[in-house]
C-alpha cells in the first residue's frame, strides 16, 4: 500500500498508525506537495485524489481510499494485532465517534480556518470563539483518562495530530489541563515521537 502524506498534515496521523503498527515494511509513505499538487515522483496528485488533500490510500490493485475518518480504521484492520481500533460493537461505534469529532469540531471547526492562508475575513475570529466549548468538552472526557478509548487507538493518532498544530499558531492549552497533559503523554510515545520528528524535519526542509 502507499500512504500520501505532507508534512504535519493531519496524514501524520496515519503515519503514526503505520508506525504503532510495525508495518513500515507494507506501507510505503509517499510525500506530496499540496502547494504543486505533485507527488515527489512528479505525478499529479489529482489523479490520485481528485480534492488535492492527504492523507490517501492506494491499494496494490490501485483502488484508492481517502479522508482520515476511513484511512484510519481500515489501516487499523489490516493489522489488528496492533490493537488499534476496536473490531465491533459500541467500542467500534465510539471510535467513529471520536473520529468524527476531531475532524469536524477540532480539525475543521477550529483549527484549519486558523492556521489557513486565504481563510476569509472573521473565519479566524469565529475559529477562536469555537474553540473553548470544543475543547472544554474535549477536556472532560479525558479527565481522568489516558486515552479517548480504553487503550491507545487511531483516534489518539488523530487528536495528537490536531493538537499538535497549537505549537504553529501559539494556542494555549494549560486552561484545559487534561488536554494538555494527554497531548504530553501521547508525545512521550516512542513511535509518536518518531513520527513527529521525521515529520518535523520534513516540514523544515520543504
Amino acid at each position: 500500500m502507499d500512504l500520501y502524506f505532507s508534512p504535519l498534515a493531519c496524514s501524520l496521523a496515519s503515519r503514526i498508525t503505520v508506525y504503532e503498527a510495525g508495518a513500515e515494511d507494507k506501507v510505503a509513505l509517499r510525500p506530496v506537495n499540496t502547494k504543486a499538487g505533485k507527488t515527489a515522483d512528479g505525478e499529479d496528485y489529482k489523479t490520485i485524489n481528485p480534492m488535492g488533500l492527504v492523507p490517501a490510500l492506494r491499494m496494490p490493485d490501485g483502488q484508492i481510499l481517502t479522508e482520515n475518518a476511513a484511512i484510519l480504521p481500515f489501516l487499523a484492520d489490516q493489522f489488528p494485532e496492533a490493537g488499534l481500533a476496536p473490531a465491533s460493537g459500541l467500542e467500534r461505534s465510539r471510535l467513529t465517534q471520536w473520529l468524527s469529532f476531531i475532524g469536524a469540531e477540532l480539525h475543521k471547526a477550529v483549527f484549519a480556518p486558523i492556521l489557513s492562508a486565504t481563510a476569509p475575513e472573521g473565519a479566524k475570529d469565529y475559529a477562536k470563539a469555537a474553540a473553548p466549548e470544543r475543547l472544554k468538552r474535549l477536556n472532560d472526557h479525558l479527565s481522568g483518562r489516558e486515552f479517548l478509548l480504553d487503550r491507545f487507538s487511531v483516534a489518539d493518532a488523530y487528536l495528537t495530530t490536531v493538537l499538535n498544530w497549537a505549537r504553529f499558531i501559539r494556542f494555549d492549552l494549560t486552561p484545559y489541563p487534561a488536554v494538555a497533559a494527554y497531548f504530553e503523554r501521547m508525545t512521550a510515545r516512542p513511535q509518536v515521537a518518531r513520527a513527529l520528528q521525521e515529520e518535523f524535519g520534513l516540514y523544515q526542509a520543504a
